[in-house]
């Protein structure tokens, strides 16, 4: 029988009250400049937040608005306007180009309760135009997904007989209702709404904008014969750049297509279209390339290759997403955030030169994050692992000058109190080396309490993050930080394969899953435990998706040094997973083998699978395990957690199984994550007796 699990403690309660109360910024932009009768300049600055309402169990926008005064080479006053607000069905808003209009997509509910989509135009005193684009019966829902903006083509409407119950592919976890998604075209008007002709039948479009003439539309265009895969945090799926010529008709290629292409930006000058590009299969997260299409010579050149290895005063790669708004005003040069190491750092990009300047290289470490530039004010999020994020503006300063930024902090955000942190760097010894990449190391952030009787020798909570190829940087995480409030160490690995150490560590990882990356994380926390005041007898894991994967591994590969453990929909049989996950690719690629859509299931592929996955090592647990499963989870199925739960049972070790309804992967549900936290806070301290 399961032991009951203590009563939460109003502390712990009220902890995560406080912690969760902080709101991250989503996005930010810039109205038009305004001269005063003086002479100077000043614009307004919008941003969107977002914020969990425990109360309303779910997480809400909120607006704040600010007004900045600068001489065009420095930011010379800032303050507030007025209060917050919150933003109501609203799922996406766009400026024009001139700053006169907002374009708005709300939802609306009707007495009915049915939802309708509604295209807002709004300028600086009005709403001029609310379209009901539900009533247009065009298109289907217009998709707000942050990686694609699609319209999907099915319209409401009658069904044929014999057509209701064919299977519509998707485009998998998050996405389970993108499937055929068309570009259209809104007369504001006219109020007359069209869909783009022409496109291949073969890609799915997104990532749309107007050419710089107007004659067509520029998109991303992906793959999806012979089947679709899931989209979300892939960056390695077949597409390209194309051109829909709306006077002509004609759909032209612009890019490569054996290649993966995303984020495309033209500049302000309407010459030229930056993007990255990124081999197809593979890794699903990369160092990508930046690639530059000239409009009017058609011509592609690129303007950073990929990074073999990360040095550090050197420019680390491109591992994330462009922002939306990146090039500064000279259309010459380019703003983004990038992980390095373990940090997220803002860098600028000369796109004729490819020189590269950092403009945070003398700025405290920790994330930061581009949200906007416009005229050259830069926007900017900035956090730590003990300091939720904060707004930063600075004035691009001009060519060769930029290493003289200067960032102001818009509004002041106080550092969560005992809480202390660092970056350590770890080498593995010879025999742990990879011999085909030889020399890579890595890092960990460590949170500590900082003070009181819990600062003397604290547990330990190790956790790995998942991916494989992904990356902790140094910003703000709800956990770590609750955990850490609460009197644990928390152990942050950035294991080889981690973004922002270059391609080399990305590539050192498939084929080497459940051991290299295993070695890494084991190392860490010996190193830790010898060199920091810890009590080694109080250590405990939490990893979800391939964080949970590894977890597993060690729980059965280093039963000594481990007394509990959580995960999070990890995965624990990679063999078993592969039939039944939105990334069938991943499962071969990690495990080292060449995915191919139309194999045929292979004993010797499933054999090695197996071979790599946390179930061979089940029969040496003897922690306690609780699983946080979500139930709608497409890229790892709870069936992944069920398997390991009822093994875990079988052999009479102590487990306890979370089931989250309507939660996919990420559990990012405000009700699920809130109760995943209480519940992991109670299971790490009955099992390491805190």
């Amino acid at each position: 029988m399961e032991s009951p699990i203590p009563l939460i403690t109003e502390e712990v309660v009220e902890l995560y009250q406080e912690l969760s109360g902080h709101p991250r910024l989503s996005t930010a932009s810039l109205g038009p400049d305004v001269t005063t009768q003086y002479g100077g300049k000043y614009c307004s600055l919008s941003t969107e937040w977002l914020q969990r309402d425990l109360a309303r169990a779910e997480n809400i926008r909120f607006c704040r608005q600010y007004v900045i005064f600068h001489d065009e080479a420095s930011i010379v006053y800032w303050g507030p306007t007025g209060t917050c607000s919150e933003i109501k069905g609203e799922l996406l808003s766009q400026e024009s180009p001139s700053g006169a209009l907002k374009a708005v997509l709300r939802k609306v509910s009707n007495k009915e309760k049915k939802e309708k989509q509604f295209l807002e135009v709004w300028d600086q005193n009005r709403k001029l135009k609310s379209i009901d684009l539900t009533a247009l019966d065009k298109h289907g829902s217009v998709y707000d997904d942050d990686c694609d903006e699609w319209d999907d083509d099915g319209a409401d409407g009658a069904v044929l007989q014999g057509e209701q119950f064919v299977y519509h592919e998707d485009w998998g976890e998050t996405l389970s209702t993108r499937s055929v998604p068309v570009l259209c075209v809104l007369d504001i008007e006219g109020s007359s709404i069209s869909v783009l002709e022409g496109i291949p039948d073969h890609l799915s479009p997104g990532q749309a904008f107007w050419c710089p003439d107007d004659t067509g539309v520029v998109f991303v265009g992906w793959w999806h014969e012979p089947f679709r895969l899931g989209l979300r945090h892939c960056t390695n799926r077949r597409s390209a750049l194309f051109y829909m010529d709306l006077t002509g008709g004609s759909c032209e290629l612009l890019s490569e297509d054996t290649k993966a292409v995303w984020s495309p930006r033209l500049s302000p000058d309407h010459c030229r279209i930056i993007y990255l590009e990124n081999d197809a299969m593979g890794p699903h997260q990369q160092c990508s390339r930046l690639r530059m299409y000239d409009w009017y010579t058609e011509e592609t050149s690129t303007v950073l290759e990929v990074v073999p290895r990360q040095v550090w005063g050197a420019f680390p790669g491109i591992y994330s997403m462009l922002p939306g708004l990146c090039w500064a005003a000279d259309s010459r040069r380019i703003v983004l955030d990038t992980a390095q190491r373990s940090q997220q750092d803002v860098f600028v990009v000369d796109t004729v030169t490819g020189a590269t300047t950092s403009l945070t290289a003398d700025a405290p470490p920790g994330c930061w994050f581009v949200l906007t530039i416009n005229r050259n004010i830069l926007v900017a999020s900035f956090s730590t692992p003990s300091c939720p994020p904060a707004l930063k503006v600075a004035m691009l300063p001009e060519a060769g000058q930029e290493a003289q930024v200067r960032w102001v902090s818009l509004q002041d955000v106080s550092p969560v109190p005992n809480i202390s942190w660092g970056i350590r760097t770890l080498q593995p010894p010879p025999e742990q080396e990879n011999p085909q990449y030889a020399g890579l190391d890595f890092d960990a952030i460590l949170l500590r309490p900082s003070e009181g009787p819990a600062a003397q020798k604290p547990p330990l909570v190790v956790m790995p993050h998942g991916g494989p190829h992904s990356v902790f940087t140094a910003g703000w995480m709800l956990y770590p930080a609750a955990l850490c409030r609460m009197g644990f160490a928390v152990l942050l690995v950035n294991y080889r394969g981690s973004l922002g150490f270059g391609q080399d560590s990305v590539a050192s990882l498939p084929g080497n899953v459940g051991t290299q990356d295993v070695r890494d994380v084991q190392l860490c926390v010996e190193r830790v435990l010898q060199e920091e005041s810890l009590d080694a007898s109080r250590v405990a894991l939490v990893g979800g998706s391939h964080g949970g994967f590894l977890a597993c591994h060690l729980l059965g590969q280093f039963p000594d040094t481990y007394h509990a453990c959580v995960v999070r929909n990890p995965v624990v049989n990679i063999a078993s997973m592969v039939g039944t996950t939105d990334i069938p690719d991943w499962c071969l690629t990690e495990t080292g083998l060449p995915y191919a859509p139309d194999a045929l299931p292979d004993p010797a592929q499933w054999t090695e699978m197996l071979h790599k996955s946390p179930m061979r090592y089940v029969n040496q647990v003897r922690a306690p395990v609780l699983l946080l499963l979500g139930e709608d989870d497409r890229r790892v199925p709870p069936k992944q957690g069920l398997e390991y739960y009822r093994a875990l049972k079988a052999r009479g070790v102590p487990t306890r199984l979370l089931w989250y309804p309507g939660n996919s992967h990420a559990l990012a549900g405000v009700e699920a994550e809130a109760d995943g936290f209480m519940n992991i806070a109670l299971w790490l301290s009955k099992h390491l007796r805190c």
